[in-house]
């Protein structure tokens, strides 16, 4: 199992003690908060520093992908889809979290307001919207979930097994 922007490790309880994970992240200081995470938990697990538009692992290597808001502050959330959809096996399992676009004229207009302060001082995109990314690529939507306000959204998709480029 892959996690895409592992950070300080919050999820590493969540996964079933006979998982294997592996976690990638950009800064080697979460990776060291998530190690120390990991070493607190008794979790065995491999946590690396990557890029998710350029992950360094082989073609259908993974089960399943996790990512807990961390599309929101990759460069290009569409390449890192393409590189999540590589790294799968068919019929595997991507599971998403994040803050997305809301459908509501009211909240998107906040997020609007705050999204260009957020983009310059935390490269954190509130006008984004995973799904947009994922419906494109070889991905059959099993689950879609919105929160009330519509800017949180947790999904789990499955790889199918024809469709990539």
């Amino acid at each position: 199992m892959l996690e895409i922007g592992v950070g300080t490790g919050r999820n590493l309880d969540r996964y079933p003690a006979d998982v294997h994970v592996v976690g990638i992240d950009l800064s080697p200081a979460m990776l060291s908060l998530a190690r120390a995470r990991a070493q607190e938990l008794g979790r065995d697990v491999d946590l690396q520093l990557g890029d998710a538009q350029a992950l360094s692992f082989a073609s259908e290597s993974f089960d399943t992908v996790v990512v807990t808001l961390a599309l929101c502050a990759v460069p290009d959330d569409h390449q890192a889809i393409r590189e999540i959809a590589r790294v799968l096996r068919p019929d595997g399992c991507l599971v998403w979290l994040e803050h997305v676009r809301s459908p509501f004229a009211p909240v998107r207009l906040v997020q609007r307001l705050l999204d260009p302060l957020l983009v310059r001082l935390e490269a954190d995109h509130l006008l984004r919207d995973p799904i947009d990314h994922i419906k494109q690529g070889p991905f059959v939507i099993e689950r879609l979930e919105r929160s009330r306000l519509g800017y949180i959204e947790r999904g789990v998709a499955r790889r199918q097994s024809v469709g990539l480029a």
